[in-house]
């Protein structure tokens, strides 16, 4: 009771001020980055076999046997096919009681990216998807990560457990909503996590919540030219539900976002199409609003069939909250970034990324890989499924430059630095500050029962968890025959 006090009182003064943190000594720190170092070799094999895999959400087998493997052959208890994934996975290693800290492994790629790791714009021949956020890196380090600090805790008699979450499906198939509704969250004291990007950076920001899922209308069959009379378009039910929903983006919060491709309308003109389908992501930066606007969007679309004379339903396919901001381990996680080197790069990676960084417009182009100043409180524009673990566990995450400075993601640009030396560079960058950040926690329980205590204090003392995605099970499907998205 005393430490949870102590740490309520030190929270109190204000959110964002560094805690008693127990900072690695210069020499353990060293170590762990020197042991990352020796494995980078493996780190980048991974890494890259996975590029080469793109395997997309919920079909990621290989991807997920190589991450489960490598974790097994380092010691881990591995259980594979958690919370109704086949792809999913839980990987620990305990030493005793203690913390539990989690570390977060996505590994899926984007439908219909197909690009070689050249920094000119070129289809890889035998690649269709593309990771075009980087998640064959993210894996990799996160799992380098895990192995670094499980031979740190032997090495100095360190009590507790470090836990790897296998997530699939981070791309609109809400792979950790499900990890979250089992449960299997529920008893880590700190979750660690990363992402690609074109910047080093551990700020604490909200993410957008969102909800995603395929309308499917159903209509009637027909001679398009001989019998137009007795089709019922499912194509005019997709078209007429759009435009309304892009009626009422003028009367939705501004920070709203909606966007949706036609996945299935139809297969030949003089054909009335019988089927179609759109695909919808609605978002915004707070979960109840998405909630709201996502029944208007029903609505439309119920309107719509009925206009047309065609039937419609709603197959949710993921359902994200916003991720809440933990300034107690963003501060322990940036000083710990602080500490690893920015990577050298050869003349050959540098004319990659200056070659890259060229086909960017003047403004977005950008030269510095300094860790950035810490910030919070900033809106990402973007949404992940680990809002929802972010929600029920304090969740620290951070950015590692991957890519040419300027790249957005999901773009051609950030597929082929996936793919390239340069990329696996920077996730060696974010394994050390993970590795750094979990050693330095077991550690630091203080930091831990502040971070708690934070968590509580965002979120509200009447929270109860209650996904976006209901009782639905995992959408296994929603990436199959689809090609781009």
């Amino acid at each position: 009771m005393k430490l949870i006090l102590r740490s309520l009182l030190l929270l109190s003064g204000a959110i964002g001020t560094p805690l008693l943190a127990a900072p690695l000594s210069d020499m353990a720190s060293q170590s762990i980055m020197v042991d990352i170092d020796r494995d980078a070799p493996v780190l980048s094999k991974t890494a890259l076999d996975i590029w080469h895999y793109g395997e997309v959400g919920f079909q990621e087998t290989k991807s997920s046997a190589l991450l489960q493997k490598e974790l097994q052959d380092a010691g881990f208890k591995v259980e594979a096919g958690v919370a109704g994934m086949p792809t999913a996975f839980v990987a620990s290693f305990r030493t005793g009681k203690g913390p539990v800290i989690g570390i977060l492994a996505e590994f899926d790629a984007l439908p219909g990216m197909s690009q070689a790791a050249a920094a000119e714009r070129a289809a890889q021949p035998d690649m269709e998807n593309g990771h075009g956020c980087g998640h064959n890196l993210f894996g990799a380090a996160s799992v380098a990560a895990a192995i670094a600090t499980k031979r740190w805790m032997i090495a100095n008699n360190v009590q507790g457990e470090i836990r790897v979450y296998g997530s699939p499906a981070e791309e609109g198939g809400s792979g950790k909503v499900f990890l979250v509704r089992a449960g299997l969250t529920k008893d880590v004291s700190a979750m660690l996590h990363w992402h690609p990007g074109d910047r080093n950076s551990a700020s604490q920001g909200r993410t957008l919540a969102n909800v995603s899922g395929k309308f499917r209308f159903k209509g009637l069959s027909a001679h398009a030219a001989a019998a137009p009379d007795r089709g019922r378009s499912a194509l005019d039910g997709v078209e007429a539900m759009n435009n309304m929903v892009n009626m009422m983006r003028e009367h939705v919060p501004q920070e709203t976002r909606i966007h949706y491709v036609i996945t299935d309308g139809g297969k030949a003109p003089n054909v009335v199409p019988e089927t179609a389908e759109v695909y919808y992501y609605i978002r915004h930066p707070d979960q109840r609003t998405v909630a709201q606007i996502v029944e208007r969007v029903k609505r439309a679309a119920e309107g719509a069939a009925l206009g047309t004379g065609t039937t419609v339903a709603f197959d949710q396919t993921g359902g994200t909250f916003d991720t809440l901001p933990n300034d107690v381990l963003g501060h322990v996680m940036h000083g710990n970034l602080l500490k690893v080197a920015a990577p050298s790069y050869s003349a050959k990676e540098q004319a990659f990324i200056d070659q890259v960084s060229a086909t960017f417009p003047a403004a977005a182009r950008r030269t510095s890989r300094a860790v950035e100043p810490y910030a919070s409180g900033i809106v990402i524009p973007a949404s992940s499924d680990v809002g929802d673990v972010s929600y029920t566990t304090p969740t620290v995450g951070m950015s590692a430059a991957t890519w040419a400075p300027g790249t957005p993601a999901h773009s051609w640009q950030a597929v082929a630095a996936s793919g390239h030396s340069v990329g696996v560079k920077g996730a060696v960058v974010a394994a050390k500050a993970m590795a750094l950040t979990a050693a330095e926690l077991f550690q630091s329980p203080d930091v831990l029962a502040a971070a708690q205590a934070e968590l509580e204090k965002r979120r509200g003392g009447d929270f109860v968890y209650k996904s976006l995605l209901g009782d639905n099970p995992p959408a296994l499907d929603y990436r199959k025959n689809q090609t781009a998205g």
